[in-house]
This record gives structure tokens, sequence and C-alpha cells, in this order.
């Protein structure tokens, strides 16, 4: 029996972008399906998990930690020997990493979801019509924020530097999600950043978690 568990559910971007991690890291782990669909993720015992309702609820051993970007970071250290490295060893070369890591959660990451939400999410779920208004603010968002990756990636391979990282990793879900709308203009349209999603999409670590997703 694995000692990690995963709560959660493959759609969920967050959920995806730990068990990419898992794979990256070459880990075994039990995979705990919530029907979120009837709201399981709001109720006990997951509550007793992350007491936000949020996805994914993380358990290794004695430790029950929630927040997708936490759960990776502590995989890449706890773990730090096995899989890939996604955080160097050198503290230089992981400061850059963490960086790049905070521009994903603060920068790219809001624009990123709000077109999910947009695109994906209301259809999905029937919360009414896609706001033109709103897909156009966000656009210009996420398009200030790939302009700085498309210099930032004529320098790098990567984001963080010439190997693939957890900064890379975290932005792998809704890139995912974004490229089936409209909205992937914004990383076909800069040949850097263009380059960059169609090498980190064809990770092996992502195509494990693209068949949970057609599994679910």
């Amino acid at each position: 029996m694995a000692s990690i568990k995963v709560h959660g559910s493959p759609i969920s971007t967050a959920t995806s972008r730990v068990l990419a991690c898992l794979y990256e890291k070459d880990l075994d782990y039990e995979f705990v399906l919530l029907d979120m669909k009837n709201n399981e993720h709001k109720k006990h015992p997951f509550l007793s998990i992350n007491p936000f309702g949020q996805v994914p609820g993380f358990q290794d051993g004695d430790l029950t930690i929630f927040e997708s970007r936490a759960i990776t970071q502590y995989l890449a250290t706890a773990y730090a020997n096995k899989g890939t490295q996604l955080i160097p060893n050198d503290p230089k070369k992981a400061a850059i990493v963490s960086t790049w890591i905070e521009v994903e959660g603060h920068h790219y990451d809001p624009p990123g979801v709000a077109l999910s939400f947009e695109h994906l999410v209301k259809p999905l779920f029937g919360l009414g019509e896609t706001d033109p208004a709103a897909v156009a603010e966000n656009e210009a968002k996420l398009g200030k924020v790939l302009d700085i990756y498309e210099n930032q990636l004529s320098k790098n391979k990567f984001l963080a530097g010439d190997e693939f990282s957890l900064a890379d990793l975290h932005h792998i879900p809704n890139i995912s999600y974004l490229l089936a709308t409209p909205s992937k203009k914004l990383f076909e349209s800069r040949p850097r950043v263009n380059a960059w999603v169609t090498e980190i999409l064809a990770r092996p670590s992502w195509a494990k978690v693209t068949a949970l997703r057609n599994q679910s």
C-alpha cells in the first residue's frame, strides 16, 4: 500500500498538477476520487483534510497538507533523489525556480483560470454564456505575462533555466485546457512560448495525467 494518497479529481487543474509531479518523481500513490459534481469535496470526511473544501488533499504517512503548489514543492524536496529533479540543489538556481513558481501563481494563474472559467467551466456547468468582455480583459492580462515569458525563453529553454523544473510543470494543467479554446492564439502567436508549450505538454508524466482524465 502506497504511503502517499491524493484526494481529488483529475479534471481539476490543481489535482492534475500534483499528479504530474508524482509521475515526474516516479512515486507510487493511491488516488481517492472525489465526486465534485455532488460536492463531495465540501463535506466530511474530506473537510478534515482540507477545511477550505478545495481539491486536492494530500497525505504522506502522518503528513496531511493541501494547496497544490505546496504539495509539489514538498514532493520535489522530500523525494529529491527520485525521478526528475524539479528543484535544483544549488541554492541560487533553486531561488530562480522559486521566483518563476511565484510568477505562475501570482501573474499567470489568475487570468489563465479566468479564461478557463469563461470558455470551459461556464458551458460545462450551465453557469451562463461566455462573457466576451471578461475574455478580452483576461486575454490582455495574460498576453502581457506571455510577452515576459517570450523574452525569458529567449535566454533559456525553460522558464528557470535550461532544465525542466517545477516552475514549468505548474503551468501545464491550465495551458492544456486553454489550448482547446480560442485563447490558444495567445500561445501560438509567440514562437518561443509556443515551442515551450509544445515541449512541456509532451512530458510522459502529462500523458499519464491525460489518460486519467480520459477515464474519469
